[in-house]
């Protein structure tokens, strides 16, 4: 949508919401409940929310605002803004009534909107291409620099125009998000852009040649944005959420999306990248065969067999595991897997062997920890995991929580503490390793593999149908109804 019509249909419902004064207004979060529906602004974005491979709709600021939806008994709706800055422009207009959507706190914006407590922190850094001369500073820039319109980097640059660079020149851009301007970097039609650390990592294991040549200014807190005002029941629920939920709840959630995104380097990203065109298109079908027969992502197994053997059947360890998913001898004929070198054959073991794993495992174990767990298992094995498990607890810990138990598996090779299990030393390090490096693989696979994805209404569709919800149904309105123009929905 052009900025010029969702001002205007901003500007509408500013004056809608200044049209009505025969009744008291609700507080924010009445109204709320009233609907029975929590409007959020987001963006597409793997640090907010996007559409899982199974097709259903994902992200680590979007299981926050549905856990948060669930908790106030009402509906998550979202609606998908450009950008953060476009976010942030639909709460403090009270076209939505907050936002979720990578939003970092700055001077500049908490003039504008009201935020919440700091879900994660960030650090704004400049990015080039490698292969480009790395600049020292922003005075060292020899080439166009690009940021969103109206983004965190822009209040920055004027900051830094202002005391230290003069000469300071960027372009601003309506059109692109930040994502796609990391593309333009990596592909050589654009010469830097300024990003946060977390995109920026993730980003990087898809373009492996995007490199950081600074950070632009300290960190900064992303936070939910809410509308300024007197009102700050919804901001209050909030906060009485976060509560609730804790700081191991949260740092579980965040580790389910950040926790391993800079396992891989850049050369382990291009190396893959690499051998998807390479040696992956000889062996999908069997991943996917296998896939089938196991209720398991054939992207899954097939990052499995990558950190296993980079997908090369005829890979042989020091310890003589062998082929695509290096099976042991004794796996093998668990497995009645004739041929360990034999791809179709190492493949349907493979899977048949971490299904079974997963199995095994205890069934109060929620996802995607259980998978998680199952790696673990499958690279050192069960009795090591429930070593694990069991430490875990001992130590204050959940054993049902990933998190948890991936701080405890290094003890594993402390003699002080595996001398306490029941089946002794193991390389716990090694085991989380493994984990972190499949998760990666398996993300980028996803990434490689993708389709197109239906997404939730635009921006345009929710003004229309707010603006249809604050419309009266005829020319005397319904004092009693919470969604006539005297009694504004936001």
């Amino acid at each position: 949508m052009g900025r010029a019509r969702l001002l205007f249909l901003i500007g509408l419902f500013g004056l809608f919401s200044v049209l009505g004064t025969c009744s008291p207004r609700q507080s924010t979060l009445a109204e709320v409940r009233a609907l029975g529906v929590l409007r959020v602004a987001t963006v597409n974005s793997p640090t907010a929310y996007y559409i899982g491979q199974d097709g259903d709709p994902t992200g680590f600021e979007y299981d926050l605002a549905k856990a948060f939806a669930d908790q106030l008994g009402v509906k998550l709706e979202l609606v998908v803004a450009a950008n953060p800055p476009a976010a942030v422009e639909m709460v403090r207009a009270g076209v939505v009534h907050m936002a979720a959507a990578s939003i970092t706190e700055t001077a500049g914006r908490k003039k504008l909107v009201r935020f919440s407590r700091p879900l994660l922190k960030v650090v704004p850094e400049l990015v080039y291409r490698l292969g480009q001369p790395r600049p020292e500073n922003l005075g060292d820039l020899h080439g166009v620099l690009r940021v969103v319109k109206d983004s965190t980097p822009v209040e920055t640059l004027q900051s830094l125009q202002a005391s230290r660079y003069p000469q300071l020149k960027w372009a601003e851009t309506n059109e692109d998000v930040a994502e796609e301007l990391l593309y333009q970097v990596s592909q050589g039609t654009l010469d830097y852009t300024i990003v946060n650390s977390d995109l920026l990592e993730i980003n990087q294991r898809y373009y492996p040649n995007l490199r950081t040549a600074f950070t632009v200014s300290d960190a900064l807190d992303v936070a939910w944005a809410f509308r300024a005002g007197k009102d700050t029941s919804l901001t209050n629920a909030a906060a009485k959420f976060f509560d609730a939920l804790g700081n191991e709840e949260l740092a579980r959630i965040k580790d389910r999306y950040f926790g391993h995104v800079d396992q891989v380097d850049s050369q382990g990203a291009l190396a893959l990248a690499t051998h998807v065109d390479t040696r992956l298109k000889r062996y999908r079908a069997a991943f996917e065969q296998a896939g089938d027969k196991n209720d398991l992502d054939w992207r899954l197994l097939a990052a499995i067999g990558y950190q296993e053997s980079h997908w090369d059947a005829d890979a042989t360890s020091p310890t003589g595991v062998r082929g695509i998913m290096m099976l042991t001898n004794d796996t093998a004929a668990f497995l009645k897997v004739d041929d360990r070198e034999d791809p179709a054959q190492s493949i349907s073991g493979g899977a048949r062997y971490f299904k079974q794993i997963a199995d095994q495992l205890p069934v109060d174990i929620p996802e995607p920890d259980r998978t998680w767990m199952a790696l673990a298992a499958y690279n050192m094995g069960v009795g090591h995991l429930i070593d694990a498990r069991a430490l875990t607890e001992k130590l204050g810990g959940n054993p049902n929580r990933w998190l948890d138990v991936r701080r405890t598996l290094p003890l594993l090779s402390q003699s002080r503490w595996y001398a306490q299990t029941r089946h002794g030393y193991a390389r716990g390090h090694q085991a989380v390793i493994y984990v972190g490096n499949i998760r990666s693989y398996y993300d980028m696979l996803v990434w490689i593999t993708r389709d197109k994805d239906a997404t939730p209404k635009t921006a345009l569709e929710a003004a229309e149908e707010q603006k249809q919800e604050t419309e009266p149904d005829d020319d005397k309105p319904d004092d009693s109804s919470p969604l006539n123009i005297n009694s504004p929905v936001l």
